[in-house]
């Protein structure tokens, strides 16, 4: 069971009074998969919102793990074509992540994301710990994709964007079942790599793909 909100825009709501409108909501998907990238999105939520609510086509919004990929796809859909929320979304290859580490490859994909968003958002709520690179002011906020409507609308927008490119990349590896575990290491996914090895999307710094270290006795 997923946590539920406590208060609709609870960390919003003192910024917006504060006289900071754009909020920018970001998260990340993709950083535990052998596979694929991590894709990281922002999203900012018109500050009207305090007063006339959420709009009934995001009701039920929330960390997208928590949720359906139907409700996935019907919030994907809205806040991408509302035009009242401003969105960046951005992804980071498995070349990168292997090149500069999965974390500094998904602070990346924030930043990227957030460059979208022009101007720059003034403050971001980011989801798990502080990202010291972030380009805007932070607050971090555990758990922030189920306690915040922006970070919940933005955890939407990577899971969808990378189970999309994970869908495509089905298409042209169908050996690995990208469709079916998204890069994630299941049972089925290590026995094609080990049946199969690599393809270009595999990540090849992470086990068990990473060459053993040799014991020195």
């Amino acid at each position: 069971m997923g946590l539920k909100f406590t208060n609709s825009f609870e960390f919003e709501l003192p910024l917006w009074r504060a006289g900071v409108r754009r909020v920018a909501g970001v998260d990340e998907a993709g950083r535990g998969p052998l596979a694929g990238p991590v894709v990281a999105a922002a999203a900012i939520l018109p500050a009207s919102w305090a007063e006339t609510g959420l709009p009934a086509e995001l009701f039920g919004l929330n960390d997208s793990k928590q949720i359906t990929e139907a409700q996935r796809e019907k919030y994907f859909g809205f806040i991408t074509t509302c035009g009242e929320i401003e969105y960046g979304v951005a992804e980071v290859s498995a070349a990168v992540i292997d090149e500069i580490n999965i974390l500094q490859a998904t602070h990346r994909a924030m930043n990227l994301a957030l460059a979208q968003l022009s101007p720059l958002p003034p403050q971001a709520l980011v989801d798990g710990r502080p990202v010291k690179t972030l380009r805007v002011p932070q607050t971090a906020i555990v758990k922030g994709d189920a306690r915040s409507y922006s970070i919940a609308a933005a955890s939407v927008l990577a899971k969808v964007t990378r189970d999309r490119l994970m869908l495509e990349a089905h298409a042209r590896w169908p050996e690995y079942a990208f469709a079916e575990h998204k890069g994630y290491g299941t049972a089925k996914h290590l026995a094609a790599i080990a049946r199969h090895g690599a393809c270009p999307i595999h990540r090849k710094t992470f086990a068990p793909l990473k060459p053993a270290e040799p014991e020195l006795f």
